[in-house]
């Protein structure tokens, strides 16, 4: 779940960068925008000087100068129209920029999200992130409609009023601007006052979308347990809470407009009293009375707008500032490239490596060495924790060394780039997760120039063909998110037909066959033979029966190797961790994780 809004602690210059960063691409755009907006506010400005000009005319009872009148009339026809066509034109400026720029700050935010490291993305999840992205951009699309359609307008609106006022009579100038002062710093502080009950109404719709989430996504759970009252009941409490937090919210809301119309009545009262009086004098005629009228109705129905201007400001930054402060984060994980892995052959050795782990401070391995020949097959043993898994890990780079030297073929992978290492090696996850994509997509992810042979040839080889040629759409079927369309034996067989099509000089495998049946297995078995000829190979094993016939098998236990040898070796180690696991597992117990 995202953290919420902190609208005390908003970042406004670093949205700004990063909003500039795509916004300066379409620069001409943004400012012919700007200033069309300058256009057509001070046109609309503009516009009731010559009415009153129409008035002085007309309430003159002088028909001879009726040709005047009729020049204001069509010049007034002739501004408006270009009003019209600037303000459309604004339109279809904004229209265009804000497509644009919403499309590159989404592929702004997910280029750099996508370099975090592993560790990032275990923290943060997935949905999150994606709403961040989402948030981030679609906050630029607020911020800018309100800018352009009421910011300026209202800022322009009010100068420009004063000013025009002021050039006709003084006093009434200084009365505006008193009176939109007072409205536009009561709507401020007002609106900062009630941020606190707009946060406890989002966290109150948070929870209520949390609540309905929880209990539909686990309706197996509510139906086989008879859980229905008590979801009822349990969600219905949560419900009634963010009704009552709503309502308040509401209510604050209705104090506030009662304020502005409180505020706009007693202006209009003010103006007329003193310009009754005025008007008594002879210093003012009823034109320009009728004149201060037009311009106050409008200011008045912009001012009305400026708390929403200042809820969107607000909303608009605390909303970009998530994904902003994300991109902010520097990697974890930095290329410093000065080598590249060329023609590898395969070897791979850990030098004195020592990995602390940062969440816990636990040392996982401490002076750890291991040497690999190229095209040795090696299978790592061990039980749960013992660093199996971060062994591979840190050979893949998805964590950083706290000391020591990880090489390939003599290279240190911490001077090549990331892509570059990974590029030289295939791994096939335990647990693979496909995108929700064809069969075709996902297994060319392996090698994404491959042919539709290649892949269907790999395909083959991994026995994924029978399943695949008993769906309606064969390799066009699409296998849903992370794969939860295929069973888990199915999905295995995909992520290693990814790795036959990659063939790359390395490979790791870990426990590519924990999830197949003993027939898929059989099968997978040969075409594992198949593609671990000639390259060096990592084997991560759980069940001990797929590493008999690896050439080399270490035990780790607590980040050290403490076993080093082939199968029949180490069985003849009575006391050995690795004959009391096979022992149990050659017992019908596979209890090892």
């Amino acid at each position: 779940m995202d953290k919420e809004k902190d609208y005390n602690n908003l970042h406004i210059a670093l949205v700004l960068k990063y909003f500039w960063r795509v916004v300066r691409r379409f620069k001409k755009s943004f400012f012919s925008a700007v200033i069309g907006t300058f256009i057509a506010t001070a046109l609309d400005l503009y516009i009731p000087f010559q009415f009153l000009k129409l008035w002085n005319i007309l309430s003159t009872n002088n028909f001879v100068v009726s040709n005047q009148a009729y020049h204001i009339v069509a010049t007034i026809l002739i501004l408006g129209i270009i009003r019209v066509f600037i303000a459309r034109g604004v339109n279809f400026l904004s229209a265009y920029l804000e497509a644009n720029v919403i499309a590159g700050l989404r592929e702004q935010a997910f280029s750099y999200l996508m370099g975090h490291s592993h560790s990032f993305f275990s923290d943060n999840f997935g949905g999150s992130l994606t709403q961040k992205i989402n948030k981030h951009a679609k906050a630029f699309e607020r911020l800018m409609d309100m800018m352009i359609d009421n910011g300026l307008p209202l800022l322009l609106r009010t100068v420009g009023t004063v000013f025009a006022i002021y050039t006709l009579a003084p006093k009434y100038s200084f009365i505006l601007l008193t009176f939109s002062v007072v409205f536009i710093l009561t709507a401020l502080i007002y609106v900062r006052l009630k941020l606190k009950y707009d946060i406890i109404s989002a966290q109150a719709d948070t929870k209520t979308t949390g609540a309905l989430a929880d209990s539909i996504g686990n309706y197996s759970s509510v139906q086989l347990f008879a859980g229905r009252e008590y979801e009822d009941k349990r969600v219905g409490e949560v419900i009634q809470k963010q009704k009552r937090a709503t309502v308040t919210n509401w209510y604050l809301w209705s104090g506030l407009f009662f304020m502005q119309s409180l505020y706009t009545t007693i202006i209009e009262f003010v103006i007329f009293w003193i310009a009754i009086g005025d008007w008594k004098l002879g210093i003012i005629g009823v034109p320009v009375i009728i004149l201060i009228q037009t311009y106050l109705s409008r200011l008045t129905s912009y001012l009305w707008t400026f708390h929403s201007i200042v809820r969107t400001f607000y909303d608009g930054f605390a909303d970009a500032q998530e994904m902003a402060l994300v991109m902010e984060k520097p990697y974890d994980i930095k290329d410093e490239v000065t080598n590249e892995l060329k023609n590898v052959k395969g070897e791979v050795v850990f030098d004195n490596v020592t990995y602390i782990y940062d969440k816990n401070n636990t040392k996982v391995f401490d002076n750890f060495s291991l040497t690999i020949p190229a095209g040795q097959k090696l299978a790592i043993v061990g039980t749960s924790g013992a660093g199996k898994s971060t062994f591979v890990n840190l050979l893949m780079r998805l964590f950083n060394l706290t000391s020591g030297k990880i090489l390939i073929d003599g290279v240190d992978i911490s001077t090549i780039s990331q892509k570059n290492l990974r590029e030289e090696i295939g791994f096939v996850p335990q647990d693979p997760a496909l995108f929700h994509r064809t069969l075709l997509e996902n297994i060319r992810y392996g090698r994404r120039d491959a042919t539709d042979e290649e892949v269907k040839e790999a395909s083959r080889l991994a026995n994924c063909d029978k399943f695949i040629d008993r769906l309606p759409l064969g390799y066009e079927t699409y296998v849903g998110e992370r794969g939860i369309k295929l069973s888990g034996g199915e999905r295995q067989r995909v992520a290693i037909a990814r790795a036959i099509l990659k063939d790359a000089p390395i490979l790791v495998l870990d426990e590519a066959t924990s999830a197949l049946d003993s027939e898929s297995e059989m099968l997978i078995q040969e075409a594992l033979q198949n593609l671990i000829k000639n390259k060096t190979t990592i084997v991560i094993a759980h069940r001990l029966s797929t590493v008999r016939a690896m050439d080399r098998i270490i035990v780790i236990e607590d980040g050290k190797i403490v076993e080093d040898d082939n199968h029949d070796e180490l069985l003849n180690n009575k006391d050995g961790i690795y004959k009391k696991l096979w022992d149990i597992q050659s017992g019908g117990f596979d209890t090892i994780e």
